[in-house]
């Protein structure tokens, strides 16, 4: 095999970009671009695009950020350009990360995403994570040292650097003004550069602007089921998904917990959809128990119960507490089948997770990536590590990033084996220089 770079084409630099072009003479070309650029290209060169991202990350001399891939491109005049796309496969110089899968840490402690931001392509935060798991957590906040949410995001964005994408959810996504929407993105893209932001836009289902309040207040619950929606109201989020796309704004559109949310919400062009998987394993598990014991005792006060744990978990409102047991029963049933809890495609709680890999198979959207997250326990990462292993979602390891808190990564880098092994070195290294 012959190593054909650009360098190879030996072509003559555009006066005045010499030292950008030599951080990309090695960039490797194919065989067959190579033989058609050296009939037609004369002069080689970077787009603006190239100067703006070297500019933006001060990149030391010789190199190329992370987060970016190489393209060429032939201009007029015969000039082939190279052009640093967004890209969080890549690492720097043009080096594709070491798996197709990429990670991500679903955290804003800066403490907590430190040692793990060599290793992670994105970060996605939201109001609770911000406000409830670190600033005003003082286990967390060591010190009280941070005080705003500018200030964690200012420093998680020095910690992680170019190659990682930033996913930061909209204080109040009700907002009616879309100008006072973009004037917060754009003050977190001057934070973060227009590179590395991703605004994160929650689904809002039967939540709206009117009644928000009734969960801030009193029991905190919703007088709306998730079925009882206006329809304007219900798609408030995304509509303003595929305005601040259409504004040249990467969204992460979140707050996925069903498979059929996943169709809708690709039609506003988001750059990540999510698959929720800790709180709906637990709720079917729940609710497959409740079914098991009223097919075993026939004792309706088990439905009875059932209906309370579908109340406490918003699948039912307070004004539901007289719903008849028939009727509870077959919802109870129905949402098990869906799930495919009692079979081998969600006895995993992972059957949205592949559901929307099917669909993403099929979409139109080339750059847009699945966001596993809401891991717990110790079989949610387990599972799906094999689950990406299995032949059917082999093409689709480029299209997934999983998210969880760091720790909850960090504790699958080991096994009970570490402990023995390291027990039989430091023993045998014991005294020794």
């Amino acid at each position: 095999m012959i190593n054909v770079n650009v360098n190879s084409l030996g072509l003559e630099t555009v006066r005045g970009e010499e030292s950008l072009v030599e951080r990309v003479k090695n960039m490797p070309v194919s065989m067959e671009d190579y033989k058609d650029l050296s009939s037609v290209a004369k002069y080689v060169g970077v787009t603006d695009q190239f100067k703006d991202v070297i500019n933006t990350f001060n990149t030391p001399e010789g190199e190329t950020p992370a987060g970016f891939r190489r393209e060429l491109t032939l201009d007029k005049d015969q000039v082939l350009r190279v052009d640093l796309v967004r890209d969080i496969s890549y690492d720097r110089n043009g080096i594709e990360r070491p798996t197709n899968v990429l990670f991500s840490a679903d955290s804003a402690n800066p403490y907590e995403v430190e040692p793990i931001s060599p290793l992670i392509s994105n970060l996605t935060c939201n109001p609770g994570i911000i406000y409830d798991l670190f600033i005003n957590n003082p286990k967390a906040n060591v010190g009280n040292k941070y005080k705003t949410r500018d200030e964690v995001m200012a420093e998680i964005a020095r910690i992680l650097g170019p190659g990682c994408d930033i996913s930061v959810e909209l204080n109040n996504p009700f907002e009616k003004d879309f100008n006072k929407i973009l004037e917060e993105v754009k003050k977190f893209e001057e934070m973060f550069s227009k590179y590395r932001l991703v605004v994160k836009v929650p689904h809002v289902g039967p939540v709206t602007a009117e009644n928000v309040g009734q969960l801030l207040t009193g029991n905190k619950k919703l007088d709306k089921r998730p079925d009882q929606v206006e329809t304007g109201k219900a798609l408030v989020g995304h509509n303003l998904a595929l305005k601040l796309q259409q504004e040249g704004y990467r969204v992460n559109f979140t707050l996925m917990f069903e498979p059929f949310q996943t169709l809708m919400a690709l039609q506003a062009r988001p750059y990540f959809i999510n698959t929720f998987l800790r709180h709906r394993l637990v709720q079917s598990t729940n609710i497959q128990k409740y079914l098991s014991q009223y097919e075993a005792s026939n004792d309706t006060a088990v439905l009875e119960n059932l209906r309370d744990y579908l109340i406490a978990n918003d699948y039912y409102t307070e004004s539901d507490r007289d719903m008849a047991l028939a009727e509870v029963l077959k919802f109870g049933k129905d949402l098990i089948k869906y799930r495919h809890f009692n079979d081998a495609q969600g006895s995993d709680g992972l059957d949205g997770m592949r559901h929307n890999l099917r669909v993403l198979r099929n979409s139109n959207l080339k750059d847009t990536r699945l966001i596993v997250c809401s891991m717990e326990g110790p079989y949610n990462y387990p599972d799906i590590d094999k689950l990406l292993a299995e032949e059917e979602f082999q093409d689709m390891n480029k299209k997934v990033v999983i998210t969880a808190e760091p720790n909850y990564l960090a504790r699958f880098t080991s096994t009970n084996q570490v402990i023995s092994y390291q027990r039989r070195f430091m023993n045998a290294a014991n005294g020794q220089s």
